[in-house]
């Protein structure tokens, strides 16, 4: 290490400590060494070495449940890219609605283009996505980044600016509320597949430009113009869609019974966030300080390391079939304040390659060529009913061991996110690379975390299910 180099570590670490004592003495006296998430402020800079474990010293500890006759066995695949786009923010949608640097944190995205604090579901199903089979939904979790001291520098992040914008002229809109279709489309004949994927695209077709509509013409024929001119014959449009299903699907197999009653739609008012109002205490702070050009972070600073390989797939469930999710489910992985929440909701996630059956709460070092790999699988069990809960978490939790929902839970084909990284062995040895984090939890590995909203159309939907349902492994 060069003099100069010595002098800028020195002058990163001691800048963030000497923020720090200054903001306790301002404040009574007394060098406390503690932060609430709320003030923007680093409470640690670098990982602590005891949050690093030599993945040889993990015992095996993943073992799938056996599957049962009749289990949904398929996977299904989605490429979504690696976030070659640069579109990061600090924001989370799903936990902090509205909440600018809501996270102090992070969070790499794929999928959905547009993501950031005020993406709602109007503004989600308008953007577009960086996956090829044309899924908008959202997936975010926080970055792995190198920290080895240096005054590191990254690439600037796309701007949320424009599309925090869109999203808030979209959530003043009235759009059309339609019910789910493919959620009610349990085990579709394979013969059957192609016409009901068309029949399923028109659904969505005319629900777009039944929206268009309502756009172009708001304020326009008085207080039922949008109910006779526009709601009234799309429900006829879709009750003829709706009944067609039902008849193609009966040529080879049982016909499907009450799919008329998803034929009426309702307006949707304006200022739709999709999701419940968070407790107070999960937006205190309000607009906190966000990242500058470099896309650093009070406390989460270093070199970003964009994953190697995202690997995004959806799997059936070991006890029986799957239903589909319902479009703009929200879901969480793991607890990003868990020395704040305690451990219920956290999930050890780390890993190497070559050693996926040994997951640890803490940071791997692999050995020689193996790379460190996170694994987050998410809840699969489904209430039938919400897309969202207050704390996010009640509509949709986890199997029990055996791969068994709770009464009243539905499967719902169960997403794994695995993100691998090519981290130099020296940097592991050495202990130099670290996940986002709020400010509280010092880069705890053991708070990853991962978010996920589903905006699939009706016909990826529908098609996912049928895939994993039949014990096939799809690719899309």
């Amino acid at each position: 290490m060069s003099r100069t180099q010595g002098r800028h570590r020195i002058s990163r670490r001691t800048k963030i400590a000497t923020g720090g004592i200054a903001l306790a003495l301002a404040v009574g006296g007394i060098v406390v060494a503690t932060t609430t998430g709320n003030t923007g402020e680093a409470s640690a800079d670098e990982a602590n070495p005891a949050f690093f474990v030599d993945i040889l010293k993990v015992q095996p500890n993943q073992f799938d449940p056996r599957p049962v006759y009749g289990a949904s066995t398929g996977t299904f695949t989605v490429d979504c890219g690696r976030n070659e786009n640069g579109h990061f923010n600090p924001d989370n949608f799903i936990a902090q609605p509205g909440v600018r640097n809501g996270a102090q944190h992070l969070h790499d995205y794929v999928g959905n283009l547009s993501t950031n604090a005020d993406s709602n579901n109007k503004s989600l199903v308008k953007a577009g996505t960086t996956c090829r089979n044309g899924d908008k939904s959202a997936y975010f979790w926080p970055v792995v980044r190198i920290d080895t001291g240096e005054e590191e520098k990254n690439e600037p992040a796309k701007k949320p600016d424009g599309d925090r914008a869109q999203a808030d002229q979209e959530a003043k809109t009235v759009q059309v509320a339609c019910p789910d279709v493919a959620s009610k489309l349990t085990d579709v004949p394979d013969q059957a597949m192609a016409e009901v994927d068309s029949n399923l695209d028109q659904i969505d077709t005319q629900t777009d430009e039944a929206n268009q509509r309502i756009a172009q013409t708001q304020g326009q024929g008085g207080a039922n113009f949008v109910q006779n001119a526009i709601l009234n014959p799309l429900k006829d449009r879709r009750a003829a869609i709706l009944e067609r299903i039902a008849t193609i699907i009966a040529r080879f197999a049982p016909k499907p019974k009450d799919l008329g009653g998803l034929a009426p739609c309702a307006p949707k008012p304006g200022k739709d966030t999709g999701t419940p109002t968070p407790p107070p205490s999960t937006t205190a702070g309000g607009a906190l300080p966000g990242q500058d050009e470099n896309n650093e972070l009070p406390g989460n600073d270093g070199k970003i390391l964009r994953p190697q390989k995202v690997q995004i797939t959806f799997r059936g469930s070991p006890v029986g079939k799957v239903v589909a999710m319902p479009k703009f489910l929200r879901v969480l992985y793991g607890d990003a304040k868990v020395s704040t929440n305690g451990p219920a909701n956290a999930r050890a996630s780390w890993t190497c390659t070559g050693f996926e059956n040994r997951v640890t709460d803490k940071y791997p070092i692999c050995p020689q060529n193996s790379k460190v790999k996170r694994i987050h699988t998410f809840p699969s069990c489904w209430d039938g009913k919400n897309t969202d809960s207050t704390n996010h978490r009640t509509h949709i939790v986890f199997p029990d061991q055996f791969g068994q929902c709770a009464k009243g839970f539905k499967a719902v084909p169960q997403l794994q996110i695995s993100l691998t990284y090519d981290i130099p062995h020296d940097i592991q040895v050495k202990k130099q690379y670290k996940v986002d984090a709020f400010p509280q939890e010092k880069h705890n590995p053991g708070s990853d975390h991962d978010d996920f909203a589903n905006v699939m159309s009706q016909r990826i939907m529908n098609g996912l299910v049928n895939c994993v349902n039949r014990g096939k492994n799809c690719r899309a």
